[in-house]
């Protein structure tokens, strides 16, 4: 019997449930599909499309050269391939995004009216958004009981499923798709850009599943120790930057579960084991957020932001995507996801804070911009993330609560390493102005070699006031509509 295993944000072999169905069951033939057309807005930006090159090109000399590859609508291109091949099934593993559900409920149906047997799995998460719901069967809407009472306290996650230990795939040497087979057919998607600005990610990141479980392991040898309090400086190795594996599925986070799980039990288990669990219930939270709320990614669940005064300066949005605010941390931020495709997380908090609330810009253009600068742009976590930062989301930062850059980079950047990387124009300046280049004396900056509005930008914004502007903005929209 020949199935079909479909791979979607799943790009590996280990743990991965639906291949492993379909491996149970005879040949494989494995398809890759880049589905731009159902996708719509939301097609991968240009850092995606970069890191998916790679990993197609892991993932497919795992499978020894044989991963078809494929460009279109899958509600055509599966159903005409189960035709050419006689497929008897079909097996993937879910994704959770609007469209791709409409999209994957229609196939099922279309290919459940001929005959073939479809089995979807679940690949990707640890609880399934319609397990981890309140006592009357609603979502919760605030992290801490969704985390402790919805998925904590229901059944523990599944085993890792090893690796299928043959792979049998049938010969298409002489079909119409032999053409579409292994490298050439990653080449035809044209996914990687036609200009160099991806130089210095390629040094940044190893991709694909061997490199995923690496990172893993590096971070919990290093990392974890001191993860609840080094995660917030820049700086230090406390992060695991595993968040792209995670989306691509180059690692599962049952994967991540169980060997945290197992180093805590080698180690005795403490809070930063603790800590670092919670953040993949950030990211379970995240899914229920977007499948519970399918317009998520473009409505404000607070109503009340739908009468928000955006002032949406484009020069003001310019300086913040190109990072040149005259605030280091921000514009150290920014040029960092430029030159890497990923920014660290509270650095992250701290630019969209001063993007929606110093410059008054719709918290859609920071979504936006992020959507095509992050390898790891997901719909789930970009989404909640931005209405999480702009205060209209569920459990959301409230809106008075705005991040100062120059506190924040004097308490988690103090010696200006981070800074110094990535705006190395203003290095020579003294600690105790780093920060903010605007308050420094004349005498102080020319000793550095600096002309502010030269060298670097002059601050675009008062921060003093700029807060007190979006806080009378905030005043004004009282109390209209809260989360349904």
């Amino acid at each position: 019997m020949l199935q079909i295993h479909w791979f979607r944000q799943d790009l590996r072999l280990t743990d991965n449930p639906a291949l492993t169905a379909a491996c149970q069951q005879g040949l494989v033939l494995p398809v890759y599909i880049l589905d731009n057309l159902n996708a719509g807005e939301w097609a991968m930006g240009g850092a995606s499309r970069w890191w998916l090159h790679h990993s197609l090109c892991h993932l497919n000399q795992s499978l020894s050269g044989n991963l078809l590859v494929l460009q279109g609508d899958p509600c055509e291109l599966l159903p005409s391939l189960v035709r050419a091949t006689g497929a008897q099934g079909i097996h993937w593993n879910r994704c959770y995004e609007p469209w791709r559900i409409l999209r994957d409920t229609r196939l099922k149906e279309q290919l459940h009216d001929t005959g073939v047997q479809v089995e979807s799995h679940n690949g990707s998460l640890l609880w399934e958004p319609w397990q981890a719901l309140k006592q009357d069967g609603k979502p919760y809407q605030v992290f801490t009981p969704f985390w402790r009472r919805g998925c904590l306290q229901g059944a523990s996650p599944r085993q890792v499923i090893p690796a299928p230990q043959a792979l049998n795939f049938p010969a298409l040497g002489t079909s119409p798709y032999a053409e579409r087979l292994g490298e050439s057919g990653i080449a035809a998607l044209n996914l990687l850009p036609h200009q160099p600005w991806d130089r210095s990610m390629r040094s940044t990141w190893k991709i694909g599943e061997d490199a995923a479980r690496q990172s893993l392991q590096t971070f919990l040898d290093e990392g974890l120790g001191d993860y609840k309090q080094g995660r917030n400086f820049p700086a230090r190795p406390h992060v695991s930057r595993l968040s792209p594996h995670l989306h691509f599925g180059e690692i599962s986070p049952h994967q991540i579960w169980t060997e945290a799980q197992r180093r805590g039990i080698a180690q005795e288990a403490d809070e930063n084991l603790e800590c670092f669990l919670s953040e993949l219930g950030w990211r379970e939270f995240s899914y229920s957020l977007l499948y519970h709320h399918p317009s998520l990614m473009r409505k404000n669940l607070q109503q009340k932001f739908d009468h928000f005064p955006w002032q949406n300066d484009e020069g003001l949005l310019q300086a913040w995507q190109h990072g040149e605010t005259g605030f280091p941390l921000i514009d150290a931020g920014m040029r960092e996801l430029w030159q890497t495709g990923y920014m660290h997380n509270r650095v992250r908090m701290v630019t969209g804070s001063f993007l929606v609330k110093n410059l008054l810009s719709h918290w859609h253009h920071g979504e936006d911009w992020f959507w095509d600068c992050l390898v790891d742009a997901d719909l789930a976590a970009n989404s909640a993330s931005w209405q999480w930062i702009a205060g209209c989301g569920a459990d959301a930062a409230p809106y008075f609560r705005v991040f100062n850059p120059v506190s924040q980079s004097e308490r988690f950047d103090p010696q200006g390493h981070y800074i110094r990387r990535y705006v190395p124009e203003i290095a020579a300046l003294p600690d105790r102005y780093l920060h903010n280049p605007s308050a420094a004396p004349t005498a102080v900056l020319k000793e550095a070699g600096i002309v502010l509005g030269k060298h670097y930008p002059k601050a675009v914004v008062d921060l003093k006031q700029s807060r007190e502007q979006a806080l009378a903005a905030f005043k004004q929209l009282g109390s209209r509509g809260q989360v349904p």
